[in-house]
């Protein structure tokens, strides 16, 4: 590469922002370049494993023909663990076997990110691999470029895009946004394990490329503020768990310790059996929501996805289809940005505006009091899971008593543990946060 070679644009970082975010620079001719640190896009890259496809469906339509995704989800579960049983709510649909499949995925990233890299390669963007972005170049408090390691090369721009995930030291090198506090970034471990099709299918009773998606709360992380989850893919399962880095702290928790101990619990343990251990990773994840984003711009600089807090931690989890929003929006500013040859912080600011406009902070701004709700009544996925299954298990306990005397004891039970008061509470609240 030229020393004196300039791009408009340069992306740190090749995820579903970075990759969204050059597939619309380059579709409309401007000089883009992507720098990855992994070897390739996805090596390095990781997510729970459930694609939500809402924008890449309109950056490449029908694009599951060719992709290399696992299953669509026709499967939602959610189910609170207590320390031997779980409580769940299960939905199923046909509906969700017809294009374009509710825009849900299960992928393996390292599969997935690399085909997607190739559509914004062939589109015109180049991708460099196998480079770390140390820093960044200012010229007068403006950002002109980044720094590179190994070698420490310099690379000039106008603008960069900065979607290198939760971490986001860029972001903080320029102040955008403070150090990250525990309570609000979670970390995660996950595990592939592979299985045969036919297992999975009969296991998860799925037919054909049918897929589900489990998402698991209370002891699946020891009743911290967090979650597990298990998601089938075609010949493997995607299975970990997360909190706080916070809660993690505060009880004293190994993530890979608790990971190992979900897998043990009597509704995980069968769905595993037999399983081989294919792929172990952890992640960051930022979920303080909207009460925490950062600044989104600065004089040349823009956040997009993890690096912008574009994470919705609500019982939704979603981030994959935030993060490609936002990369197109940031994408669209840089073009106006380019077409005015004025690339300064007031000029970047439509981007912000375009993210306030779209789904992406109405979805947030929504669940803003998720984060805190939980934060602040630890009890709720701590004792409710141990209680709710002992209530149940002794509801439905065959016995010689009669069905009257047992429904009472059941009342008497519920009002010694939790009280009907305690409870309308805990609902009136958690229905303000999800408000």
């Amino acid at each position: 590469m030229a020393e004196s070679e300039k791009f408009t644009c340069l992306i740190v970082g090749a995820g579903p922002a970075g990759l969204s975010a050059g597939l619309v620079l380059a579709r409309a001719g401007v000089e883009v370049a992507i720098l990855e640190r992994g070897e390739y896009p996805g090596s390095k890259n990781v997510m729970g494993g459930i694609l939500f496809t809402t924008i890449l469906g309109k950056l490449l339509p029908e694009f599951w023909k060719e992709a290399p995704v696992e299953r669509h989800i026709t499967h939602r579960r959610f189910s609170l663990l207590s320390r031997d049983g779980e409580v769940g709510f299960d939905f199923k649909t046909s509906a969700f076997d017809e294009p374009p499949f509710n825009h849900t995925w299960s992928v393996l990233r390292a599969k997935f990110d690399r085909w997607y890299a190739e559509q914004v390669e062939a589109a015109g963007a180049m991708l460099i691999p196998g480079m770390m972005v140390s820093e960044l170049i200012l010229d007068g408090g403006k950002v002109v470029g980044v720094k590179t390691e190994p070698g420490g090369e310099e690379l000039r721009c106008d603008v960069v895009i900065s979607a290198e995930g939760a971490n986001s030291f860029l972001a903080e090198q320029v102040g955008l946004r403070p150090v990250h506090d525990p309570k609000h970034m979670a970390v995660a471990v996950k595990e592939v394990i592979g299985l045969p099709q036919k297992v999975i299918e009969d296991r998860f009773q799925l037919n054909d490329n049918q897929g589900s998606a489990w998402e698991i709360f209370g002891q699946a992380v020891k009743g911290t503020f967090g979650s597990g989850f298990v998601y089938t893919n075609k010949d493997s399962l995607s299975i970990g768990v997360g909190a706080t880095i916070h809660d993690m702290n505060r009880h004293h928790l190994n993530p890979n310790d608790v990971l190992e101990q979900f897998k043990k619990h009597p509704s995980i343990q069968p769905l595993i059996r037999g399983g081989e251990s294919l792929e172990y990773a952890a992640h960051m994840i930022p979920e303080g929501g909207f009460a925490h984003l950062p600044r989104m711009v600065t004089d040349g600089l823009m956040l997009t996805g993890d690096a912008a807090g574009l994470v919705n931690a609500s019982h939704y989890h979603e981030g994959s289809n935030l993060a490609m929003a936002s990369g197109v929006l940031a994408a669209e500013t840089v073009i106006e940005a380019k077409n005015r040859n004025d690339f300064s912080a007031a000029a970047l600011a439509s981007y912000p505006r375009k993210l306030e406009e779209s789904f992406v902070i109405k979805d947030l701004r929504k669940f803003q009091k998720v984060s805190a709700f939980f934060n602040e009544n630890p009890h709720i996925l701590r004792d409710y899971p141990d209680v709710m299954t002992d209530l149940l298990k002794d509801y439905f306990t065959i016995s010689e008593k009669p069905k009257a005397q047992v429904e009472r004891e059941v009342i008497a039970k519920f009002r010694s543990e939790i009280g009907v008061i305690n409870l309308v509470k805990d609902l009136f609240k958690m229905g303000r946060a999800l408000r």
